[in-house]
Formats: structure tokens, C-alpha cells, sequence
């Protein structure tokens, strides 16, 4: 891995770990093992990698999703494997706890990709959830885009419970409840 590649995973890991206060120049370039010529040689000054880091982890957090919503099974199928998928729970969502930061937010280069996933989340369920709809598997009262909110509202608030017990029973809590409102719209719940 080269530097600048070292660069960018090492301010990713220190974002999610410390916000973007908290990650100082000095402490990237430590864990990156790379020299403040090299840091400023390939990015601007921290804002410009804080944005490299930024984005790179939204790229792999749609990938992520994109593998789950893309794969095969029902629609509710695809929806429960990206929700029971494996993450780090108590540290919550890397994406998420950067709204959070107001430094993040207060800047729009750095808000912008952070609102991009999170609206590429909720259009993405909304879509699935259309498609669930259209084929006859949810119920035609399913609102998809309300659906997709809540269901990107509880995922997230589902990090902050845990967070704050320490636990991720609240997270998983949150889950099971989320997707148990989604099966009342299975046509099967009706009849």
C-alpha cells in the first residue's frame, strides 16, 4: 500500500474512532507511517483527505448494501440479509456518526458525500420496496419511500442505542421491530 493509500485508511480509521475533530495531522500521520511531505504532497491539508476518507468509506458502505439489495431472494429477503448483515455495532456506522460532527456538517464538501449515502440508502430501500409492491410480495399500502426512511431512521437510531448501552440487544431490538412492521405488509398478514 502506498502512502497516500496508507493516508487515506489511516484518517478513515481515526474519523470512525474520533471524529473529524479529533483526528489531527499528527495522529494520521503516525498510523499511516508516512512523513507531514508526504501527507502534503499527495492531499491539500486535512479537509482534502478527510474528503478521501470520507468518500471512500461511502463507496464501500453502498457496496456493501448493493451486494444485499443486488443478490437473489424476495425483496424482503434481500432487505433482511442487509440489515442482519455483520457489523461493528457498538461502533456504530461510520457514514452516520459523521452527523454527529459538526465540523463534518458545518463543512459542504464534507456533509455532501455523507448526505449522498444516506439519500442513495433511503432512494435504494424506496426501490426495492416499489418493486416488492409491484410484484404482488408487499402489499399495495406499503409507502416506499416513508418505509425506506423509517427503516434507515431505525438502523441508524439502532446505533445510537447501542452505543449508549454498551450492548447491541437495543440495536438488534431495533432491527427485529423495524422488520416486523415491514411483514404487516406482506399480503399473507391481510388475509
Amino acid at each position: 500500500m502506498d502512502a497516500a493509500e496508507r493516508l487515506i485508511e489511516s484518517t478513515r480509521e481515526l474519523l470512525w474512532e474520533r471524529g473529524y475533530t479529533g483526528t489531527s495531522p499528527k495522529a494520521i500521520q503516525q498510523r499511516a507511517g508516512a512523513g507531514q511531505g508526504s501527507m502534503y504532497h499527495h492531499f491539500t491539508g486535512k479537509p482534502d483527505l478527510a474528503l478521501a476518507a470520507i468518500v471512500r468509506t461511502a463507496e464501500e458502505m453502498r457496496a456493501k448494501a448493493e451486494a444485499h439489495f443486488s443478490g437473489p431472494g424476495t425483496v424482503v429477503d434481500r432487505i433482511t440479509g442487509y440489515l442482519h448483515r455483520e457489523r461493528d455495532v457498538l461502533k456504530g456506522c461510520p457514514i452516520g456518526r459523521l452527523t454527529q460532527d459538526p465540523d463534518v456538517m458545518a463543512d459542504p464538501a464534507l456533509r455532501a458525500p455523507v448526505d449522498e449515502t444516506l439519500a442513495w440508502l433511503r432512494a435504494r430501500l424506496a426501490e426495492l420496496m416499489s418493486e416488492g409492491r409491484e410484484s404482488g410480495e408487499l402489499d399495495a399500502r406499503l409507502d416506499p419511500r416513508a418505509t425506506a426512511a423509517t427503516v434507515v431512521a431505525t438502523l441508524q437510531g439502532g446505533y445510537v442505542l447501542a452505543r449508549a448501552a454498551h450492548s447491541v440487544e437495543p440495536f438488534d431490538q431495533a432491527i427485529t421491530g423495524v422488520l416486523g412492521l415491514l411483514a404487516a405488509f406482506l399480503p399473507t398478514a391481510h388475509e
